[in-house]
């Protein structure tokens, strides 16, 4: 990787990619990724051999692809990578189990210390066998200024992790963190590979090496990941023996090759998922989700920077709205990052839309209706620009009723779709609907969207968002163990961002995937924003066993 941080290490998201000029790295890695996508072809296949065959492989369509597989670089962060494991990994109900690690961390010196025993008896896929100096190797690679990580600051309370013995880790954190068990969910990666590259460019990067129950057997850069499943794994051998995730980046065009049988699953926006609800062949399934639709309003921009448009447009918005005809039902409203069941949101900052509200926001700041019934003071028009992410339907519809609420109360948005290159440079002064979310604990997600420290750090903090006080209160939350303190910041946060917001905070997004119905085993978990590979029925596909 160049200087340049990719969009996937910068918030470790999944976005829709066009870029279909990078070949398969080597004959043998095409040789094994035509042979997995020809036993992927024909996912309902009838009895006998082919049969059988179909059981053991499926064909997931997804809309968006990494750019990197290197969890030095972001990949899998938050858990569920199928190539590689991390210490601990998440169930079903998100509880932390041991994965590399044999048991659950000891805790000691008043939480600032962390010991793991590793399980014995780990190999990666290329046989070695895994060491406590992995695992040093990864944390310390990620926490390198030198590393295009942007996660980094996730892993801030790290002081130092060491390794005594083969089999032991111990991490010593700069301050007790309550959440920090759950950042060891950190894929590791072999030292005896990846040590031997820049982590920033090295082939590691696409060629992987884990311990995960699958290995990547093929990447076609736009189209398609081949994956087989681990013969060196130290857990169960799975029954799907290999899988492919198919790049549909148009949702029209993955429900029809679902339709068709090309694919085993998809995840569709609800509309699309809809037309199947009566497919005796199919099952839908719908995951809670962290992930909400916002609009990001820079505080370098002309207009977006002035605090009466930002209240103001916070009233004109219409959520329940776009949760009734946008998302058909699947979501719900969005007050602010933490969604309204989540046990740390803030009850009573419900909003209904109020445009009166909105009117007497903008007159008391100097805004006066103008031509057109736009507002404008001191010569400048209530006036700008909203970019969404070509091809994403959902963004979109989001993009043009956040543009019709707003010109109720007077303020001009211009709806533009581009792809990510052309937004990338433009975050700091345009806004942008963006799509974002951590499960987990507070601290995962609201941490990067408004410490003003990590101000245009990739997509962390994308408005530009700089309030002492809530500064202040995040650092609070992420450096007290104590859950009365930590409550008391995170409702200072949420009330602030109802006095001086940064976004316009629209949905909560219910995720929604379907599948033949040919497995058991299938489940989903609450989801961040990212999903599509880590998420889905198929973040356990390793469980899955071929129904009888």
């Amino acid at each position: 990787m160049t200087a340049r941080r990719t969009r996937w290490t910068r918030r470790t998201r999944w976005t829709r990619r066009t870029d279909r000029s990078l070949p398969i790295r080597s004959a043998a890695a095409a040789v094994a990724f035509a042979a997995g996508a020809t036993a992927c072809s024909a996912p309902t296949g009838g009895g006998g051999d082919g049969g059988t065959e179909a059981a053991e492989s499926v064909v997931i369509g997804v809309a968006s692809e990494p750019d990197t597989l290197s969890p030095l670089l972001g990949y899998g962060k938050d858990g569920n990578s199928k190539i590689f494991d991390g210490l601990l990994a998440r169930d079903t109900d998100l509880e932390l189990k041991p994965a590399l690690a044999a048991a659950l961390p000891k805790v000691t010196d008043d939480g600032r210390t962390y010991t793991f025993t590793l399980r014995e008896g780990v190999k990666f896929s290329d046989g070695e066998p895994l060491t406590a100096g992995d695992v040093v190797y990864t944390y310390r690679t990620v926490l390198d200024e030198k590393t295009n990580n942007t996660a980094r600051s996730e892993l801030d309370a790290v002081e130092n992790v060491r390794a005594s013995g083969d089999g032991t880790v111990v991490f010593t954190l700069k301050y007790p963190y309550a959440p920090f068990a759950a950042r060891t969910v950190l894929p590791i990666v072999p030292e005896h590979v990846a040590g031997k590259q820049d982590p920033n460019t090295g082939d590691f990067n696409t060629e992987p090496v884990g311990t995960g129950p699958y290995v990547l057997t093929g990447w076609s850069k736009g189209e398609k990941l081949g994956f087989r499943a681990n013969p060196h794994y130290w857990g169960d051998k799975p029954a799907v023996k290999s899988f492919t995730m198919a790049v549909i980046a148009d949702d029209n065009v993955r429900a029809t090759r679902l339709r068709s049988g090309d694919l085993d699953g998809a995840v569709l926006p609800p509309n699309l998922a809809a037309t199947f609800e009566k497919d005796d062949g199919r099952r839908t399934y719908r995951a809670r989700s962290y992930d909400f639709r916002a609009v990001t309003l820079p505080s370098a921009g002309q207009v977006t920077g002035d605090r009466a448009i930002r209240r103001a447009l916070d009233a004109a918005v219409d959520r329940q709205a776009m949760v009734d005809k946008i998302l058909d039902g699947a979501g719900r409203p969005a007050y602010g990052p933490l969604p309204v069941d989540d046990p740390w949101y803030e009850r009573g900052i419900e909003r209904p839309r109020d445009l009166a509200a909105a009117g007497r926001i903008l007159d008391e700041a100097g805004w006066k209706p103008g031509s057109g019934g736009i507002r404008a003071r001191d010569g400048q028009r209530a006036s700008f620009t909203l970019y969404y992410p070509s091809g994403d339907k959902v963004r979109q519809d989001h993009a043009l009723a956040y543009a019709s609420d707003a010109k109720k109360a007077g303020i001009e948005v211009k709806v533009e779709g581009a792809t990510w290159e052309v937004i990338e440079p433009r975050m700091k002064t345009d806004a942008v609907l963006a799509g974002l979310g951590s499960v987990g604990d507070p601290d995962f997600g609201l941490y990067t969207l408004l410490h003003s420290t990590l101000a245009g750090d990739g997509f962390n903090n994308m408005a530009h968002y700089a309030n002492p006080a809530v500064d202040e209160a995040l650092d609070a939350g992420r450096r007290s163990q104590d859950p009365k303190v930590r409550a008391a910041a995170y409702r200072e946060i949420q009330k602030a961002l109802v006095a001086d917001p940064g976004y316009t905070f629209l949905t909560h997004i219910d995720h929604l995937y379907v599948l033949a119905d040919r497995w058991d085993g299938l489940t989903t978990q609450l989801e961040p924003h990212e999903h599509g590979f880590a998420s889905g029925p198929w973040w356990n596909i390793e469980d899955w066993r071929p129904k009888k």
